[in-house]
């Protein structure tokens, strides 16, 4: 069974590998929305796969992290590209969230990626 726990973040960036004259290549901010997803059984005697709280708990440092930051001072995203947030997210979270199995990076309400992990 799947659960997510959806966090908001407020952060700026721009993106350096762009041509001149692209509108990310200008400093920018975004409401991101990243969905942590977790997999695992449902637990007969909890009734669930794991409490929302303990995935807060996991993402909190991260979320300090990252919000209401320039996302290109935080080490490790030098160009922070909404893939590279993701890939930066998992890298981080996965060591205290075994059952992580997706990280999705909505940059705008109609833009997103996901990343289930390495290959």
């Amino acid at each position: 069974m799947e659960i997510s726990k959806t966090f908001q973040l407020e952060s700026a960036h721009w993106l350096p590998n762009v041509a001149e004259g692209h509108k990310c290549r200008r400093m920018h901010g975004h409401s991101f929305r990243i969905d942590v997803v977790v997999d695992g059984p449902l637990d007969p005697e909890q009734g669930w796969v794991m409490d929302f709280a303990d995935i807060g708990a996991a993402f909190a440092p991260l979320f300090d992290a990252l919000d209401h930051r320039c996302l290109n001072e935080v080490d490790g995203l030098e160009n922070p590209t909404s893939e590279r947030l993701a890939c930066w997210i998992w890298d981080r979270l996965k060591p205290n969230l075994a059952p992580l199995s997706r990280v999705v990076v909505h940059e705008t309400c109609t833009s997103r990626c996901a990343y289930d992990g390495p290959a």
